[in-house]
């Protein structure tokens, strides 16, 4: 008999301050769907970042006779500096963080320039002009700088290159994007508390008259606050499930069905199990503000 009379205190207040209650929602959805955007987008970094890592090379350039480094003064690497380069390669000192070593000739070189840059593209040099290279995996791909610091200023060597180096960019304006996402939620959960707070007093408001009969009978606080909690945990409850749609939606309509097809150096997505790991966090998080701002705001007007 309490629960339901409970309840239909909170439904009343629901439908008395409807305009309020939608704008509550409203407002929920949009601030708890950039924070879906931001987790997913985490995930999607840890994830291309941990694929890539596992796969980036370093790459030992030999010089050519066209190379203009330092290194390269006296024209493109002879057999003895390359051999020299794969000797220190194999050596004690840098064998154990090497996992896989492998020598491109400059026809395999070539070949493999040809397949990036196509036909028209390669045309333009010969296969003498393109680097012999050693293309190294590392047990641990963040010890990089010991092989580039080993083969900096060696002659014979025009340049040592770290693959990540190129994803680092990539890697960083997806962060920006994320902080961004993560800003414009903070100020959108910050204006659905302050929301969620008004709407409680103006409901309380409404019923100030039935509120004072309530205490003047002795109902304990707990009792006259709870109706209102509810209403505000109803509210953003709803907003939360509409945001938890919005981010199912937007990964398999958004990434499983558009950018899987079409974006191919990414090779690794998230998918609908991340979207539903990330809409209990919604929910929760939802839930929690609601009952907080509504329970802190009813418990202020009943002081006042």
């Amino acid at each position: 008999m309490r629960l339901g009379l409970i309840l239909s205190e909170a439904l009343s207040g629901l439908r008395r301050n409807l305009s309020m209650v939608v704008s509550v929602v409203l407002v929920t959805f949009v601030s708890l769907t950039f924070v879906g955007a931001a987790i997913l987008m985490q995930m999607q970094i840890a994830t291309m970042r941990d694929f890539w890592v596992e796969r980036a090379q370093v790459a030992v350039y030999m010089c050519t006779n066209i190379s203009t480094a330092a290194t390269c003064v006296n024209g493109e690497a002879t057999p003895e500096q390359v051999e020299e380069v794969k000797a220190k390669l194999e050596g004690s000192a840098l064998a154990p963080l090497i996992r896989e070593m492998v020598f491109l000739n400059h026809e395999q070189a070539y070949q493999e320039y040809v397949d990036l840059a196509g036909e028209d593209n390669a045309s333009v040099i010969t296969p003498d002009q393109v680097n012999e290279t050693f293309r190294i995996t590392l047990v641990d791909p963040s010890q990089s700088d010991v092989l580039i610091e080993a083969f900096s200023g060696t002659q014979g060597v025009e340049d040592v290159k770290d693959q990540m180096q190129y994803l680092d960019p990539l890697f960083s304006a997806l962060t920006i994007a994320t902080y961004i996402a993560v800003g414009i939620a903070a100020l959108m959960l910050i204006a659905a508390v302050l929301l969620i707070a008004t709407t409680i007093r103006l409901s309380a408001y409404a019923r100030r008259r039935e509120l004072g009969i309530m205490r003047l009978v002795g109902a304990s606080n707990r009792f006259i606050q709870t109706p209102f909690i509810l209403e505000g945990v109803f509210a953003a409850l709803l907003g939360s499930l509409l945001a938890s749609g919005a981010v199912l939606a937007g990964v398999y309509f958004g990434v499983d069905k558009y950018l899987r097809n079409r974006v191919d150096f990414v090779t690794t997505w998230v998918d609908l199990g991340d979207a539903w790991l990330v809409v209990p966090v919604l929910i929760l998080v939802g839930v929690l503000l609601a009952a907080l701002s509504a329970g802190f705001a009813i418990r202020r007007w009943l002081r006042a």
